[in-house]
């Protein structure tokens, strides 16, 4: 089940919501709420996997109690004004329901809460790793055992994962996000150098201004975001002026 809270000061509006949560048999209702200082309280000590979160909210908005938050659930925006779709992307909101909604438009946003759910608690698609230094992958109906230090790069590819291995011409792919993968690979032999590619720092051949080359024949991008991480080890390793 995917545990949600309700957040609108208005409380047929609330009423509404609560109401098509309980028709959606994979949401779990945690919590209602009409003062989104109230909804603070509770999410800062309880977890939850989404909020349903009014836009208009006195004393404290929806999207400033979302920025509140130090690790947000996935957040589906209500709002009776449909300016406010923009500022949704400022809080990475996956879905906006723009007043009045039916039945079928909620029910639309929490299938695509759902896709998001399974992507990002997708264990069942990767091991951990064992002690032969190796992980396992959940792709094509089977399981691929692949040894971590052969890993050449991961490449995102929206909801699907490319996995690069040395020796092979083509990828492994599978269903998992770019964020889960990285906290399973270990950080001391893998970094991300743009938000979709992770490398094996053991592979780096070459840096040049924005790009690194891995081997022969791979060339990737690196991110404004991941230089100064990627320079920092880079540093760590050089020798000579």
């Amino acid at each position: 089940m995917i545990r949600c809270v309700a957040i609108d000061d208005e409380p047929l509006a609330l009423k509404q919501l609560v109401s098509y949560i309980g028709n959606v048999p994979f949401l779990e209702l945690a919590g209602s709420f009409q003062s989104s200082v109230e909804a603070q309280k509770f999410l800062n000590s309880n977890q939850v996997d989404v909020m349903f979160v009014d836009v208009n909210m006195p004393d404290l908005s929806g999207l400033d109690l979302v920025r509140s938050l130090p690790n947000p659930p996935l957040v589906v925006l209500t709002t009776a004004y449909s300016e406010y779709a923009v500022e949704g992307y400022k809080v990475e909101a996956i879905g906006y329901l723009l007043k009045p909604f039916s039945l079928n438009d909620f029910r639309q946003v929490a299938e695509k809460v759902q896709k998001q759910w399974n992507l990002l608690h997708a264990e069942s698609m990767v091991s951990n790793a064992d002690s032969d230094n190796a992980l396992f992958f959940k792709t094509d109906y089977k399981v691929l055992r692949v040894e971590i230090p052969s890993i050449l790069y991961v490449e995102s590819m929206s909801e699907y994962l490319k996995i690069w291995v040395d020796g092979k011409k083509e990828a492994i792919v599978v269903l998992l996000s770019l964020k889960k993968l990285e906290e399973r690979l270990p950080s001391g032999y893998f970094m991300r150098i743009h938000r979709s590619y992770i490398i094996n720092l053991k592979k780096i051949k070459s840096v040049t201004k924005g790009h690194v080359q891995l081997g022969d024949d791979v060339t990737l991008p690196i991110g404004d975001l991941y230089k100064e991480s990627l320079s920092a080890y880079i540093d760590s390793k050089f020798l000579g002026k």
